[in-house]
């Protein structure tokens, strides 16, 4: 019976080649969207997962609080002492803890040099927590010496091809001589950090000249700390615990808070940081669960589509089988015999149209990867999702696209259908109208989704961030730069391209992350600032380089001593905060901030220092006593040219060894934006798809429309009507239709997208542009694809017409 049935749906679609190939075309984009979005979404839910002891792995952060228990800061790492102490202070409870700490210094091994991102520091307990596999040595006693150094797979290639690195030695950063005494397999791609080198933790202490007091302080939050639980343990019991932890470790504030009232620490399982961290210190760019959400959805909404068209084309269609239908029912089929041939026959344009599928997604998956920055395969042997994930699609996809016309169709009377007495409207005309209208309601609301999304970036990348990041160029520093800076400055200022150059801890399109204890003069009284102000170590000159206009007081003046030990200055947030009421008022007013006392010079307008998804924060800046990390150029853009090959010329001079880096700040800036670039371009795609399958159903149901009305349009041409008044004729209820969509999708739409605008601290609005060019985009595609069928048959011979059937 099944059998007959198969052959049955093969002939049915040879004989209506164009409605089959539009249903299987159809299906097989939405299926080729739905598992390149699936298996995206499955790769970013499987971060982490590849752990033995996933379950019971967690990383530590901290948080400080101001005294309205609101949020200052929020770290994915900690300060050095956190780790061992948790360990001695709950033995039986946590049975391993390790802390790791990146480090981007110039590698030397063999004949190859490079400056390297992915070296960590760590303790040798990281093995016992994480499941990376070793490949040559001990991992039990591989880091055990100070000199020793790990390598994954791809970095031991690197430096010495095939041979094996054991044994050899590595220069680290100029200054240390390492031996290597592991290699480890390559970490997954889906892990929430990709260490390639392991280098001991106690070499930090050498690092930073031996100072003990380094690894003790409670202020060097550089450290992302892992405890591994005892099986079974429940984790929010500890996590209840770790207020007293902090008060019997930390000491009050000079306020009188206790440590568990400005702090707090945090068990983030490492399943959940990829996905569900976002806080202001991460070891590398996280995803975000919300795009995961949406992403599904918009899977789930084209397949919907496709479905659509099929359900659509088939009820359609439905006057031309039911004399099939009446005629098995005669010769004794039942209705559930009917709905099961309707149902296979359905099964079938899933299959091939998932086939198809398939092999659009293989030609598709490069540009995929490459766009997604992933490395995603169909791979049906290593991968049982994929497997499961296609026969899920191509069953639920048939047996759902199928079942309305199978029920629909297995309803009609023998006598009726053979008698040509059903209508083929009814229910199904009503029915195929709701389908239209949700067609394009999806549509529109990407529609409007990608107008939106790039709306916003044009407002974030045009937006005045309040100082000129036009031509400022960022070089990294050393030790010996920092040493001889006045010197290194001399030497760049002599070049005409360069017309400024400073020198700053942290450099805007970066995070704020440092801060220290602020008191400060209010109403005659010092007094104890409970917020976070963030700290800027700079030279003389920074702001003069940025452009960053001073409203009140004066800049930092080099020929004035007291400007590098005393003088402060701040932004308006920080007057605001603190509760000066004017920005002249806040001029002269005693300020102390960690170890240095003095006073306030001057006061910056606000500016933009982090990206838009940030308030902005109040800052203070000081003239730095040899801390900083980056120097800053204002180069002339007519000369850049001469100017880069300049500096690169210097560069040799200036830290010989290392490669040239360097990068313009609004190119950071907009580097920020590129989840939102890839979000508006993603969206944009899948919006093309679902107007392309709901044009491919349009132009099905039009072709079917002017068929069935196909002898109404003669006799109208032969009592006068035009070509035009019949192509209105045939096309107003298809655009009434659309234009029901677009009323629906607008306030669905406005309401998505407002929540998303809502991530940025800063946003525009989704403008009513946007959404009616959102609306005449649908408009216009509906009225091409049916208007090509439709003229078509408007400009058709009337006597044809006449005499058809």
């Amino acid at each position: 019976m099944f059998r007959n049935y198969f052959k049955i749906a093969l002939r049915t679609m040879m004989k209506s080649k164009a409605y089959s190939l539009i249903n299987v075309f159809g299906l097989a984009i939405g299926m080729a969207a739905t598992i390149l979005i699936l298996l995206f979404v499955q790769d970013e839910l499987s971060y982490d997962n590849y752990h033995v002891n996933k379950d019971r792995i967690y990383r530590v952060t901290r948080a400080w609080y101001n005294e309205d228990n609101e949020v200052n800061l929020h770290l994915g790492h900690v300060a050095p002492p956190f780790g061992p102490l948790l360990k001695s202070d709950y033995e039986g409870i946590i049975e391993e803890s390790a802390r790791v700490m990146n480090w981007n210094p110039l590698v030397k091994g063999g004949d190859v040099v490079i400056e390297e991102d992915n070296l960590y520091f760590a303790d040798p307990e990281i093995f016992n927590i994480m499941s990376w596999k070793g490949l040559e040595g001990d991992l039990n006693t591989a880091l055990d010496q100070p000199t020793s150094i790990i390598l994954t797979r791809s970095s031991a290639q690197r430096y010495f091809g095939d041979a094996s690195p054991i044994g050899e030695t590595m220069r680290v950063d100029n200054q240390f001589d390492l031996k290597v005494t592991a290699v480890i397999e390559d970490v997954p791609n889906n892990s929430h950090f990709h260490p390639e080198f392991i280098l001991p933790m106690v070499l930090v202490e050498q690092y930073y000249g031996g100072a003990e007091n380094f690894m003790s302080a409670w202020g060097s939050n550089n450290f992302s700390t892992y405890l591994m639980l005892r099986e079974g343990y429940p984790m929010q019991q500890l996590q209840d615990s770790l207020g007293n932890f902090l008060n019997r470790h930390l000491n009050t504030s000079a306020s009188g808070r206790k440590p568990s009232e400005y702090n707090k620490l945090t068990l983030w399982p490492i399943q959940s940081i990829h996905l569900e961290s976002h806080l202001d210190s991460e070891l590398e760019a996280n995803g975000d669960i919300a795009y995961v959400y949406l992403y599904t959805v918009i899977a789930i909404f084209i397949l919907a589509i496709a479905c659509i068209n099929f359900i659509n084309l088939a009820t359609a269609r439905s006057a031309k089988r039911a004399r099939e239908v009446g005629m098995r029912k005669v010769m004794g089929a039942d209705r559930g015999m009917v709905i099961s041939q309707f149902i296979i026959e359905s099964l079938v344009y899933a299959i091939l149209a998932v086939i198809l599928g398939l092999v659009l997604v293989q030609l598709i998956l490069p540009w995929f990867n490459n766009f997604t920055q992933k490395s995603l395969a169909l791979d049906f042997t290593q991968n049982q999702f994929l497997v499961v994930l296609v026969i899920l699609i191509t069953f639920i996809t048939g047996f759902f696209a199928g079942s309305y016309p199978a029920f629909y169709l297995s309803a009609f009377e023998p006598v009726d259908t053979l008698k040509g007495e059903i209508n083929a409207g009814g229910s199904g005309v009503s029915l195929r109208s709701v389908l239209v209208v949700i067609q394009f309601t999806i549509s529109i609301v990407l529609l409007i989704g990608v107008g939106v999304v790039q709306d916003q970036l044009e407002f974030v990348k045009t937006k005045e961030l309040g100082f000129n990041d036009h031509q400022v160029l960022v070089l990294p520093v050393s030790d010996d730069i920092i040493t001889k800076y006045e010197s290194v400055k001399s030497t760049l200022m002599q070049h005409e391209g360069i017309n400024n150059v400073a020198f700053s801890s942290r450099i805007p399109s970066g995070r704020l992350l440092d801060s220290q204890s602020t008191t400060a003069e209010v109403d005659g009284e010092m007094k104890q600032i409970n917020f976070r102000i963030a700290d800027v170590h700079t030279d003389h000159d920074f702001l003069k380089a940025l452009d960053i206009p001073v409203v009140a007081g004066r800049d930092f003046n080099s020929e004035l001593a007291s400007d590098s030990t005393e003088a402060f200055i701040v932004n308006e947030a920080t007057v605001r905060v603190i509760g000066w009421q004017s920005n002249d008022q806040a001029i002269g007013k005693k300020f102390n901030y960690g170890a240095r006392q003095g006073y306030i010079i001057g006061v910056v307008k606000d500016f933009h220092f982090e990206s838009l998804h940030q308030e902005i924060a109040p800052i203070v800046f000081l003239v730095t006593n040899g801390r900083g990390g980056s120097l800053v150029l204002k180069i002339d853009e007519e000369k850049q040219a001469e100017t880069m090959a300049f500096l690169q010329e210097q560069w040799s001079f200036l830290r010989p060894g290392f490669p040239f880096t360097y990068f313009f700040i609004d190119a950071r800036f907009d580097e920020q934006y590129a989840n939102e670039d890839r979000l508006g371009e993603l969206v944009g795609y899948f919006s093309a798809l679902a107007i392309l399958i709901g044009m491919l159903g349009l132009f099905g149901l039009a072709s079917y429309t002017t068929e069935q009305r196909f002898k109404e349009i003669g006799i109208r041409k032969v009592l006068g009507a035009s070509a035009m008044e019949i192509l209105f004729m045939l096309t107003r209820g298809f655009s009434k239709l659309v234009f029901i969509g677009y009323l629906l999708a607008i306030p669905i739409a406005y309401y998505l997208m407002t929540q998303w605008l809502e991530t940025f601290a800063y946003h525009g609005v989704v403008s009513w542009m946007t959404i009616i060019s959102a609306g005449i985009i649908a408009m216009v595609f509906a009225w091409l694809t049916v208007g090509f069928q439709t003229l078509k048959a408007a400009r058709s011979n009337p006597i044809d017409s006449i005499q058809y059937e």
